[in-house]
């Protein structure tokens, strides 16, 4: 297969992500002896300085980390609660999308902490230098940030948001973007630590900024929960993804439901129908049980037992696509990176406020944009994903990796895309173990997506799915999608709602790292 960019080798190390800037970051930390979750830190913060719309301060992260010498795999869970007064009696006309009761309590600089302490070599003011002169002095900015704040102010014309940033919503391709707030509170975070944005001056300028919405308790009260990933076996590898309430068994159950086929010896349309059927179920089973853990008991490994998969794998007839109603909301705006060191530790990192630009709202004179996550709850007294205070609600953000047989590591990917997260891991991952692509042909293969309307409630049925494919799919592929019953909708030839990093520690311990041409990403090696 013919890519448009080349695979990147390294044998020291490396990283990927949507912005060169962030990339480079994190290649100065591992340098400078720093370790992976080192530069994840400084790539993390460089994102949300170059990348506001998809990632802040003020919203999210998982990550699922692989420490080489004990073949430990962790998932961090950095999402965050709904606050004391998030009742669903408060949101009698529903969650907003934007404002600060759409919010959280913000889990990214948690979990900047949480994870540092665990990996963490170099100090914090090194780690967030970077992003502080980024903030403070500023960067060029890219087509990609010039079309973000033009697509936001299509939805919401308020351009209060961009003031509050410091940025100009105006602001041209190569013209330079300067935020002094952020880069104060990035100082303030750097040379204070976690307690200056829970408990500090930050965590005051969201209390008073708020009305008291916020409280000191629900900041407090904030933990990052390190958890044992979810693990299945796919085909002699183990995949690792996030538990609950990440999303992330969705994509574990579509990986067994489509090891049951011979998925490298099925012509394109039948693979394709089996990964989207896949989908189809493991979004019915997400909205009967995803919730907070803490809250009510999930029961995953039901889920992905060998009993649950015998009862729903016979459902997916290889000649009928399944076209009952599904349950399940689309799009956000979200980053996804990796890293990897010369001892073979990764991570995985995903991160996210949501929607674009999250809750369209910045915390006072911090230049911080709060997520809207909120929005992910449910107002239904059935669901179990109903809003409660210090509940965290059904996530979409997962990361996933993937060990040999031996435990050491062999793949680690992810990508933005909310509900097209896990069935876009599906593909990188049939593409690689079952199609013996290289990680650069993986990426850039044709992709699928199986979208779907909803309604506030998860359990609302408001529309059949639609499946969209990227026209580089070839016509007779199409029509037999059709003939089986998919509603399929050709999009553009790189259309697809992602954008892929990837890595694959190949068999003589080389890294080879692919980067999606969907985004303005790079990878980069040392």
């Amino acid at each position: 297969m013919h890519t448009s960019r080349e695979v990147v080798y390294s044998s020291a190390g490396g990283a990927a992500a949507s912005q060169p800037l962030a990339v480079r970051a994190a290649i100065s930390i591992l340098k400078q002896g720093g370790s992976f979750i080192d530069a994840g830190i400084a790539l993390s913060a460089v994102i949300s300085v170059v990348e506001p719309g998809a990632s802040h301060l003020g919203g999210d992260a998982f990550l699922i980390t692989h420490h080489a010498g004990t073949n430990e795999n962790l998932a961090f869970n950095g999402s965050g609660e709904a606050p004391h007064a998030a009742t669903p009696s408060a949101y009698a006309d529903g969650i907003p999308l934007h404002g600060y009761k759409s919010a959280t309590v913000p889990g990214l600089v948690s979990t900047w902490f949480a994870a540092h302490e665990r990996y963490g070599k170099l100090s914090m003011q090194q780690l967030l230098a970077p992003a502080i002169e980024y903030a403070e002095n500023g960067f060029a900015a890219t087509p990609g940030f010039v079309k973000r704040i033009a697509g936001h102010l299509a939805i919401a014309p308020d351009t209060e948001i961009f003031k509050a940033m410091g940025i100009d919503p105006a602001v041209k391709v190569g013209e330079i973007v300067i935020q002094k707030d952020l880069a104060q509170s990035l100082r303030l975070i750097a040379e204070q630590g976690r307690s200056a944005f829970y408990q500090g001056e930050i965590a005051n300028k969201l209390i008073t900024g708020s009305d008291n919405w916020f409280n000191s308790d629900d900041l407090n009260s904030h933990t990052t929960r390190v958890l044992d990933p979810l693990a299945v076996k796919y085909r002699g590898a183990t995949v690792f993804g996030q538990p609950p309430p990440s999303q992330g068994m969705i994509l574990l159950e579509e990986l067994l439901l489509c090891e049951r086929f011979d998925m490298s010896s099925l012509d394109e349309a039948d693979r394709i129908h089996v990964g989207v059927e896949s989908k189809k179920i493991g979004f019915a089973d997400r909205n009967l049980t995803l919730a907070d853990p803490e809250f009510l008991d999930v029961n995953v490994e039901k889920i992905l037992s060998k009993e649950n998969i015998d009862v729903r794998s016979p459902q997916i007839d290889l000649n009928k696509a399944n076209n009952d109603r599904t349950k399940s909301q689309e799009g956000s705006d979200t980053t996804y990176f990796l890293v990897v060191d010369s001892e073979g530790n990764a991570v995985s990192w995903i991160q996210s406020v949501f929607h674009g630009f999250g809750s369209s709202w910045v915390i006072p004179g911090t230049g911080i944009v709060l997520n809207n996550r909120l929005t992910g709850f449910s107002l239904h007294p059935q669901s179990p994903n109903i809003i409660a205070p210090g509940k965290r609600p059904a996530h979409t953000l997962n990361a996933w990796t993937a060990t040999r047989a031996d435990g050491s590591l062999y793949l680690v990917g992810g990508t933005p895309g909310a509900n097209i997260q896990v069935q876009t891991n599906l593909q990188l991952i049939l593409n690689v173990i079952d199609l013996k692509m290289n990680v650069q042909e993986a990426v850039e293969a044709p992709r699928w997506q199986h979208l779907s309307i909803a309604g506030q409630s998860s359990l609302e049925e408001l529309g059949d799915g639609v499946l969209e494919i990227e026209e580089r799919v070839s016509t007779p592929v199409i029509d037999a999608l059709k003939a089986k019953g998919h509603d399929v909708q050709v999009i553009g030839p790189w259309a697809h709602g992602s954008s892929v990093q990837l890595l694959e520690v190949l068999d003589n311990g080389t890294y080879a790292f692919g980067s999606d041409p969907r985004c303005d990403g790079i990878a980069e090696g040392i």
